[in-house]
C-alpha cells in the first residue's frame, strides 16, 4: 500500500469541462482526462511563469512531485493534440 496522497493547493478554476477538436461531436471522440492538480501545475509553470520549486511551494508539494504532475499533464495534452482527442478537465468535484 502506497503513501496517502498529500492534499494539494489548487487555485485554478477552468471554465468548461472539455476542450475538443472543432467540428467533431464529442460523442465521436476518445478523451484524455486532466486532473485539477495537473491543470494547476500547467498554470503555475506556463501561465504564471514560475520555476518548478516555486510552483511546488504554491501547491504545497515537493519539487519532484510537481515535476511528475507536470510531465503527466503535458504528455496527456500532447497525446490529445496529436491524436485528435478531447481533453476532459476534472475538477475536485468530479475527480474520481
Amino acid at each position: 500500500m502506497g503513501r496517502p496522497k498529500k492534499q494539494r493547493k489548487i487555485n485554478c478554476c477552468v471554465e468548461g469541462h472539455y476542450f475538443k477538436p472543432q467540428g467533431i461531436p464529442l460523442s465521436e471522440l476518445k478523451e484524455v482526462e486532466l486532473a485539477a492538480d495537473e491543470i494547476e501545475a500547467i498554470r503555475l509553470k506556463y501561465v504564471e511563469g514560475l520555476e518548478q520549486i516555486a510552483g511546488a511551494e504554491k501547491m504545497g508539494i515537493s519539487q519532484s512531485t510537481f515535476q511528475r504532475i507536470l510531465n503527466s499533464a503535458l504528455k496527456k495534452v500532447g497525446i490529445a493534440i496529436v491524436e485528435g482527442m478531447a481533453i476532459k478537465i476534472l475538477t475536485d468535484k468530479n475527480n474520481h
